[in-house]
């Protein structure tokens, strides 16, 4: 049976999401598709699958994305669905354990990329805020809800760089230590 749910997480809250989602897969509920804040689950034996994410440095539907999809599968996971470069993945444990970031650098690496998707966005809002603003300040109307939206969204951003940054920092930090 199919069970739809819709649930949003912010990008710099992908741990918590792959967590729910793990959570979900430990009550019997397998994660089978993925549309933005739609997750569409289909019932499974409890704990019979591992979920994990990855945001890619390009598209899923580009030949180097292809192919290391292609080897992710090899190695018994399975490619459920995209939410723009954010890939969904599982994998039955009875293929076996399920990490995508096998050491410190990998995870730097992926830290990174949401860093500097977070910063595109953030910078893209604050721009497009602020031109909203100056176009309304010079044709002396009273409220442009689209431009505050676009603010207060990149001063959400930040909260996101901030919190990635220093998971990031720590991470780094904990690298040093081994070395």
């Amino acid at each position: 049976m199919r069970h739809v749910v819709y649930n949003a997480f912010w990008v710099w809250n992908f741990d918590k999401e792959e967590k729910w989602l793990n959570e979900m897969a430990a009550k019997g509920l397998c994660l089978v598709s993925i549309n933005g804040f739609r997750y569409e689950f289909e019932d499974c034996v409890p704990g019979e699958y591992t979920i994990k994410m990855e945001l890619l440095k390009k598209s899923p539907k580009k030949p180097e994305s292809k192919k290391y999809l292609e080897f992710l599968e090899e190695t018994g996971a399975e490619f459920v669905g995209s939410f723009s470069n954010w890939v969904y993945l599982r994998k039955n444990r009875s293929k076996g354990e399920f990490e995508l970031y096998s050491d410190n650098k990998s995870r730097v690496e992926h830290l990174s990329r949401i860093l500097k998707t977070i910063l595109y966005v953030l910078i893209m809002n604050f721009l497009a805020g602020a031109l909203n603003i100056w176009i309304l300040i010079q044709s002396h109307m009273f409220m442009n809800a689209v431009g505050v939206i676009n603010i207060i969204l990149a001063f959400i951003g930040i909260f996101g760089y901030v919190h990635i940054s220093k998971k990031l920092k720590r991470i780094k930090k904990e690298a040093e230590l081994f070395e």
